[in-house]
């Protein structure tokens, strides 16, 4: 699987986590359920916001074969504030399956980030193997 960050703006600078490190940092929290209409990325371009990728049919068809694809047994990761960190297509599949909540853990204190400034095509995208990714 393609490496994963989670990336949020902060002070006019981007900061990302490593997803991997997100896990093993929350492996041992309480699972919570959480609703989803509390999950405010469901309503936000949550995809296709910040300039990155463009919404276009490709990209939508991607992210439902990720959706498909997205096992409801491992739980979301969700932030100090409830933003999501890890587990979007989650999310969308339940809402898609028509629940009305998901498992998630969620940090007390959220942990600093790996990475401050780097924009998103300069970090590292080897995957779990240590290999470079087939598709960027």
């Amino acid at each position: 699987m393609r490496k994963q960050y989670h990336f949020r703006p902060s002070d006019h600078k981007l900061v990302a986590w490593d997803v991997d490190r997100l896990i093993r940092l929350s492996k041992d929290f309480p699972r919570i359920e959480v609703l989803l209409n509390s999950i405010r990325e469901l309503d936000e371009a949550f995809w296709f916001a910040g300039g990155g990728d463009t919404a276009t049919c490709r990209a939508i068809v991607e992210h439902a074969r990720l959706i498909n694809a997205a096992d409801l047994s491992f739980p979301i990761i969700l932030s100090s504030e409830g933003r999501v960190m890890d587990g979007m297509h989650r999310v969308a599949k339940a809402a898609l399956l028509g629940r009305s909540t998901v498992d998630a853990v969620q940090f007390a204190n959220d942990p600093d980030p790996d990475f401050v400034g780097v924009e998103p095509d300069d970090l590292p995208y080897e995957d779990s193997l240590g290999e470079a990714p087939l598709v960027a």
